[in-house]
């Protein structure tokens, strides 16, 4: 399939080195364009795709046009593009751009709005995401295929979902960076030295979850199962319910949730 990508930054340079990976397409088969000459490149250097002088010339002739650039340049890229997409399918990684913003900016009818994570950079991504009707089932098999190289993808049959998996998968990774901070610095405290502190913070949360996405048991389940009566855990445990450790997670989501909604409405005035 024919891609072409604009916007070079974090996520669209995942993007990128996914497709090529899992080769969904092949180096020849991609187009890039970015306001930044050292950006673009970069891509074309370790990626070997081709550079694209102008918005315009990356989605000529191309299957599957992605917006990767900051939302807040979308009106200005999306100027330069507007019907001239001759029957591409658009897949938008922007926050808070709207579905109806994306087919009104670009005068098209076939449409994909996702939300991945961070960790696509690394092939371990999270995406959601979801389509307009005019996208067909086999453009459907292809979005597939582009959003799931960069980890896991979910489709959701609404676009208020996005909003949902901004607060909890989107915005997530930086809930877990957080935990990580916060353990190291508990063992820090305890008296270990920080570089130990760090590996043994890390390698327990990617253990852990790791385990509990091979064994597919219940967290509930694997929590109790570390769980001895009236040990070391579970006094642990009681400390952290005691902070409303839970309560804690839930507002953050449910924060970051409503904020995302709220760009959103935002970008519709």
């Amino acid at each position: 399939m024919n891609i072409g990508l604009i916007g070079g930054g974090a996520m669209g340079e995942a993007i990128v080195s996914a497709v090529l990976k899992a080769e969904v397409a092949s180096p020849a088969q991609v187009k890039v364009f970015d306001v930044s000459a050292e950006r673009l490149h970069h891509l074309s250097a370790s990626y070997n795709v081709a550079m694209a002088e102008s918005p315009e010339q990356a989605v000529e002739n191309v299957d599957f046009a992605i917006m990767a650039v900051k939302p807040q340049d979308f009106l200005k890229a999306a100027g330069t593009i507007a019907g001239k997409l001759k029957g591409a399918t658009v897949i938008s990684i922007m926050a808070g751009v709207t579905i109806e913003q994306l087919s009104s900016a670009l005068r098209c009818d076939s449409v994909v709005r996702s939300m991945p994570n961070t960790p696509a950079q690394i092939g371990e991504g999270m995406t959601a995401w979801t389509a307009t009707a005019g996208v067909s089932d086999d453009a459907r098999v292809s979005v597939r295929e582009i959003l799931g190289a960069m980890g896991k993808e979910a489709y959701v049959p609404d676009e208020k979902y996005l909003d949902m998996a901004t607060g909890l998968s989107g915005s997530g990774p930086a809930y877990v960076f957080l935990f990580i901070e916060a353990l190291t610095d508990a063992g820090v405290h305890i008296g270990l030295s920080r570089d130990m502190a760090a590996t043994m913070a890390l390698q327990t949360v990617l253990g852990s979850a790791r385990y509990a996405e091979e064994t597919g048991r219940h967290p509930a389940e694997l929590r109790n199962q570390v769980t001895s009566p009236g040990g070391t855990t579970a006094e642990a445990l009681r400390a952290l319910e005691e902070g409303s450790f839970r309560a804690d997670v839930l507002a953050a989501v449910v924060a970051a949730y409503e904020k995302s909604k709220a760009l959103g409405e935002s970008g519709k005035k």
